[in-house]
C-alpha cells in the first residue's frame, strides 16, 4: 500500500517557518485521516499504513525532526494536566452523581474548555472506532514510529514543559490514590489497612520523594555537575502493593459482600493505578518501553474521550462486581436445585409436590379475590399478597416451585464454565453431565408441581360445589380461563415470557439481598438489637438472626416475585397494554378448574389445546429465565465459552443413546468424559 505523506511533511515545514504563528491542528487531523484504516479491526491494513508512514519518515531525512517540533509545539499550546490525570478515570463524586451528569449531558451537552488538550484529542480522533484501530497497532510499530520522531535532541524546552505537566498529573493521581485508600468503606472491606502502614500512604511518600529528585535534576540540567537520574523503582513497588490490596478486596467480596459504592471505588482506584504507572514509565523510562507506553496512552485517552460521556460505559465498569456477587449467591443456591442420585430425585419430587398443594390453594384464592369489585391498585395489592405470602410459605416449608430453578441453576452452570480445569474434553463432559442433571431435576420438579396441583385444585373445586352448592367459576369465567391457555388464539406464550423475565429478576433480587445480608452484617446486627432481645430472649433471637441471614435473599426474592406476578395485569390495565403473566403451576390449576366448571362436558379438542398451552407456558417460563440468567452470569464472570457446539452434540448424543437419564436417575453417576474422549478418538482416527 503506497500513501504519499510528502504533502503533509511540506505543510508542516511551511507551518514551522514562522515560529510566532499558532500551530494549525488541521495538518495533524489530515495526517491521521491518511493513517486511519477503512476497517478498525483489519490488522493487516493498519500494519501496512503505519509501515508506509515509517518508510516515508525514513526516506525524508528532515521529516522526523520537523514532525517532533510540530507535535511538541502543538501540544504545548494546550493545558495538559487534566487530560493526563482525569480523562478516562471515574470522578470522586460517586456513582449516582456521575450517572446523573452523564444522563444530563445527553440532553444538554456540557460546555468544554477549548484550552484543554482533551479537545484536541476529540478533534483528531473524531470517530468512536479510532480507539479500536489504535489499540490494534503493534507495540513494535509504536516503538519504531516514536523512536524515529523522538531521536532528535532539539526542542529541549518543549519536552521539559510536557514532562513537567506529566509530573503534576502524577502528583494529583498519587494524592487521589492516598485519599481513596483512606475511605471508611475501603477500610471496612480491608481492616488490615489500619494495622500496618497503608501502601496507599507509602506510595504517596515515595512518589513525592521521586518528584523532588526529578525537580532538582530538572533545575540543574544546565549545570556542569550532573546528578544521577531519579529512581522510581520503589514507587513502582508500592503501587504494586496497592494493586495487591485491591485484588484481596475483590477476592474478599465473596465472603464479606459488596456495595455499589465499594465497586465504584475499586474501579476508580484501578484506573488511577493504571494511569500513574503509565505516566511514570513515560517520565523515567529511556528505553523502547517509553514509546510503547506513549502509544498505549494515546489509545487509552482516545477511548476515554468517548467512554467518559457514556452511561453504558459507567454501568458496565461499576456494575460488573455486583453482577458477579449477585449471580455468585444465586449459583450457590442453584447447587441445591440439582440432584444427581435417586434419593435427591425423589426428594425434589416431594418438595415440588408440597409446593403443588399450596399453588392450587393460591390459584383458588386468586379466583375468589377476582370476584370482589376493587379499585385497580387494591386488586393488585390483594393478588400480590396472595402470591407473595404463598411463595414465602413454600420457601419456609422447604418446598420447591419448579420455575424458580432455572434462574439459580443457570448461575451454577456459569460458575462451572468459569472454573474450567483439565482438558477441554473433560470440561465439556463435566458441563454435559451438569446439564443432564439439571434437565432431569427440572423435569421431576415440574411433574411434582403439576401432578399435585391439578388434583388439589380439582378437589377444591369439587368441595366448593358440594358444600356451597355453587360452582367456583361461572361458565363465562371458566371459558375465559381456558381461552387464556390456548397457545394459538391468546397471548399465553408472550405472557409466559413476561413471567420468565419476572423469574429471572427474582433470582437477581435474591442474590442482591443475600449479598446485602452479608455486607451489611444483618445477622450480627439483629443479634445485638436490644428491643428484640428483650422481646424474644437472646437464644431465640440468635436462631432468628441466623435464619434471616441465610434466607433473606430467598424471602425477598419470593416476596417481590409475588408482587411482580400479582401486579403485572394491573400495570397493563393502567397503561392500556396487554401485559399479564402465565405461570405453568397456576396454569395447570386453572386448566382443571376451568374444565370442571364449564357448562356441559368439555370437548376433547379443548382439553388437548389447553393442555398443550400449559406445556408451552412451562417451556417458555423455563427458557426465558434460564437464558437471561446464564447471559448475565457469564458476562459478570467475563467468561466466553467457545465449546457450545461440541457440548450440544454430546448432550444430544446422550439423549439419543440413553434418553432415560434425562427423566430418571441413572444407577451410576454420569460419566460422559469417556464418551467425549471416544468421540474425539474416532475423529483423530479419521
Amino acid at each position: 500500500m503506497h500513501i504519499n505523506f510528502s504533502e503533509h511533511f511540506f505543510k508542516i515545514q511551511k507551518q514551522l517557518e514562522n515560529p510566532q504563528a499558532v500551530i494549525d491542528e488541521n495538518i495533524l487531523i489530515d495526517l491521521v485521516n491518511a493513517l486511519r484504516p477503512s476497517d478498525p479491526q483489519d490488522t493487516d491494513e493498519i500494519e501496512q499504513k503505519i509501515q508506509a508512514f515509517i518508510d516515508s519518515l525514513l526516506l525524508t531525512p528532515t521529516a522526523p525532526a520537523l514532525l517532533q517540533t510540530f507535535l511538541l509545539r502543538l501540544i504545548n499550546q494546550y493545558k495538559q494536566v487534566s487530560l493526563y490525570a482525569d480523562s478516562g478515570i471515574l470522578s470522586l463524586d460517586g456513582f449516582w452523581n456521575q450517572l446523573g451528569q452523564r444522563l444530563g449531558g445527553h440532553f444538554l451537552p456540557l460546555i468544554e474548555d477549548a484550552s484543554q488538550l482533551k479537545i484536541l484529542i476529540g478533534k483528531i480522533f473524531y470517530l468512536e472506532s479510532d480507539s479500536i484501530w489504535l489499540n490494534n497497532v503493534d507495540d513494535k510499530d509504536w516503538a519504531t514510529l516514536f523512536g524515529l520522531i523522538g531521536q532528535s535532541n532539539s526542542n529541549v524546552d518543549e519536552k521539559h514543559a510536557i514532562q513537567r505537566e506529566m509530573i503534576k498529573a502524577i502528583t494529583v493521581l498519587s494524592y487521589r490514590i492516598s485519599g481513596i485508600g483512606l475511605y471508611p468503606e475501603f477500610i471496612n472491606a480491608q481492616p488490615e489497612l489500619t494495622e500496618y502502614e497503608s501502601p496507599f500512604l507509602v506510595q504517596n511518600r515515595e512518589i513525592i520523594e521521586f518528584i523532588e529528585k526529578y525537580k532538582k535534576q530538572d533545575i540543574s540540567s544546565n549545570d556542569i555537575a550532573v546528578l544521577p537520574p531519579p529512581d522510581a523503582s520503589q514507587a513502582f513497588v508500592m503501587l504494586e502493593q496497592c494493586r495487591d490490596v485491591v485484588l484481596k478486596i475483590r477476592r474478599a467480596t465473596k465472603r464479606i459482600g459488596v456495595s455499589l459504592s465499594l465497586t465504584y471505588l475499586l474501579s476508580l482506584l484501578e484506573q488511577c493505578l493504571d494511569r500513574i504507572e503509565l505516566l511514570l514509565y513515560l517520565v523515567v523510562d529511556d528505553s523502547e518501553g517509553r514509546y510503547v507506553s506513549l502509544g498505549n496512552l494515546i489509545s487509552d485517552l482516545t477511548k476515554a474521550h468517548y467512554s467518559e460521556k457514556s452511561v453504558r460505559s459507567l454501568l458496565s465498569t461499576t456494575s460488573e462486581l455486583i453482577a458477579f456477587q449477585v449471580t455468585e449467591n444465586a449459583s450457590r443456591t442453584g447447587e441445591h436445585y440439582v440432584s444427581t442420585d435417586t434419593k435427591g430425585f425423589w426428594g425434589m419430587y416431594k418438595a415440588a409436590a408440597g409446593a403443588g398443594v399450596i399453588i392450587a390453594c393460591m390459584a383458588s384464592l386468586k379466583i375468589l379475590a377476582a370476584r370482589i369489585t376493587m379499585a385497580p391498585l387494591m386488586q393488585a395489592f390483594t393478588f400480590s399478597m396472595n402470591y407473595s405470602l404463598g411463595f414465602i410459605l413454600i420457601h419456609v416449608l422447604h418446598f420447591t416451585v419448579a420455575t424458580k430453578q432455572p434462574a439459580m441453576t443457570a448461575a451454577a452452570l456459569a460458575a462451572t464454565v468459569q472454573q474450567r480445569k483439565g482438558s477441554k474434553t473433560a470440561q465439556i463432559a463435566e458441563l454435559a453431565a451438569l446439564i443432564i442433571n439439571i434437565i432431569r431435576t427440572q423435569f421431576i420438579a415440574i411433574l411434582g408441581n403439576i401432578s399435585i396441583a391439578i388434583p388439589t385444585a380439582a378437589l377444591i373445586t369439587f368441595a366448593w360445589q358440594f358444600y356451597l352448592d355453587e360452582p367456583l367459576l361461572t361458565h363465562t369465567k371458566a371459558t375465559y380461563l381456558l381461552h387464556s391457555l390456548n397457545p394459538f388464539t391468546s397471548l399465553a406464550v408472550p405472557h409466559a415470557a413476561i413471567a420468565g423475565v419476572c423469574l429471572f429478576l427474582s433470582g437477581l433480587i435474591a442474590g442482591y439481598f443475600d449479598n446485602m445480608a452479608v455486607y451489611r452484617k444483618v445477622g450480627p446486627r439483629l443479634k445485638a438489637h436490644r428491643r428484640l432481645r428483650n422481646l424474644f430472649g437472646q437464644e431465640r433471637l440468635n436462631r432468628f438472626a441466623e435464619y434471616i441471614e441465610r434466607n433473606l435473599g430467598a424471602l425477598a426474592g419470593n416476596f417481590l416475585f409475588g408482587v411482580m406476578l400479582g401486579s403485572m395485569g394491573t400495570i397493563g390495565f393502567i397503561l392500556g397494554l396487554p401485559l399479564d403473566i402465565r405461570h405453568i403451576a397456576f396454569a395447570s390449576a386453572n386448566f382443571i378448574q376451568g374444565l370442571m366448571t364449564i357448562n356441559g362436558s368439555p370437548d376433547i379438542g379443548l382439553i388437548i389445546v389447553s393442555f398443550l398451552g400449559v406445556l408451552c407456558i412451562g417451556l417458555t417460563n423455563l427458557f426465558v429465565s434460564f437464558t437471561l440468567t446464564i447471559i448475565v452470569a457469564l458476562r459478570a464472570r467475563r467468561v466466553r465459552f467457545e465449546q457450545w457446539k461440541p457440548l450440544a452434540k454430546l448432550v444430544m448424543t446422550h439423549f439419543l443413546t440413553r434418553p432415560s437419564d434425562f427423566f430418571w436417575p441413572p444407577k451410576q453417576p454420569l460419566e460422559l468424559e469417556e464418551n467425549a474422549q471416544a468421540n474425539s478418538g474416532k475423529k483423530a482416527e479419521h
